[in-house]
């Protein structure tokens, strides 16, 4: 018959009738064992295919050597991409990764870092939900000093370290791209009104823009919640204008797929009739008809750096809120080219 639980030092100590405490000793290379003693439950124990309970024994050190990520979804090539980075310095430090989903809703950011406070996680690396509008959930952790890292969605209302790129700064070199290819009515989907990523990223379209000494015009940015109806909703009503624009940013690249199908069904011509730049660089931009020119983010980075900062969290006495700011490099494709 199989076992069907995991063997235990009690196991062996029953087999061997000696105490749990000589066998818990020998394993953990203990000098005061006589050496025929030692090598017996050695043995033993390599028959048994004893495992021992890391879990257990962190426990007993004060320490899980976990950390808990939560991303709004891992449908999305940019978090499914950082989760990978981060997993993999993780473990070069000795560290697991539990890891949650919002899908974009604030409840469910509330449970699920409930959840992990509640399997003694050590620290969390955290990109907001759309949903987050309320941040007392994750300011508690700070009050409690529990090591926090923010990337890619954050909030200036949380005081902790993060890990971001300058969004303003891409957005201006993405839009200037256009601009110098023609483009002289410049639109924008942009993200949830709320969302300080999206903001800045607009920030950044105006200023470019006004710049180049072009009309800024309100009636050519929407707020797109990111999925594939609202965005295809919003896309239409842009390109119902009479005078519709003849260049769009987009926060995403998922919401420039989305857009690119709107005005494919309108018989528009990309980038003849109206050039796209997006957001995140996806691999999915390659292979498109036209191929789309994006923002590439520096995903491995981002996630080495977020585990660095919260590493050193970890190992500090009094947790100081650092910020990475990295660069964007635009990555021009078909897309744009008019």
């Amino acid at each position: 018959m199989h076992r069907r639980t995991p063997v235990t030092i009690k196991d062996i100590a029953q087999i061997l009738n000696i105490s749990v405490s000589t066998v818990s000793r020998a394993l953990r290379g203990m000098p005061e064992i006589h050496p025929d003693t030692k090598n017996a439950i050695l043995k033993m124990a390599e028959e048994m295919d004893y495992q021992p309970n890391q879990l257990a024994k962190n426990l007993v050190g004060n320490s899980t050597k976990t950390i808990g990520v939560i991303v709004p979804s891992l449908s999305y090539y940019f978090f499914a991409s950082m989760l990978n980075s981060i997993e993999e310095a993780a473990m070069q430090a000795g560290y697991s990764v539990m890891v949650c989903q919002t899908n974009e809703s604030y409840l469910r950011e509330l449970a699920q870092i409930q959840n992990m406070l509640n399997s003694q996680v050590e620290g969390f690396i955290i990109s907001l939900a759309r949903d987050s509008l309320d941040y007392e959930h994750i300011n508690r952790l700070i009050k409690k000093q529990i090591p926090l890292v923010l990337f890619d969605r954050y909030t200036d209302k949380i005081e902790s370290s993060k890990v971001i790129v300058d969004n303003k700064q891409a957005a201006f070199k993405a839009t200037v791209h256009m601009i110098e290819k023609g483009c002289r009515r410049l639109a924008c989907l942009a993200g949830p009104p709320h969302l300080e990523i999206s903001n800045q990223r607009l920030d950044g379209f105006r200023d470019a823009i006004l710049t180049n000494g072009l009309q800024y015009e309100e009636q050519y940015v929407s707020h797109s919640d990111f999925t594939q109806e609202n965005t295809i909703i919003q896309a239409n009503n842009m390109m119902s204008q009479s005078n519709p624009p003849d260049g769009i940013l987009t926060m995403s690249d998922n919401i420039a797929f989305s857009t690119m199908y709107a005005l494919k069904q309108r018989g528009l011509r990309i980038p003849e009739d109206v050039a796209m730049v997006s957001f995140n660089n996806e691999p999915a931009c390659t292979y498109l008809t036209p191929s789309l020119t994006s923002i590439s983010q520096p995903i491995r980075e981002m996630g080495t750096q977020a585990v660095r900062l919260l590493l050193k969290q970890l190992e500090a006495d009094i947790i100081e809120p650092e910020t990475v700011v990295l660069d964007t490099q635009l990555v021009i494709r078909e897309s744009s080219l008019r």
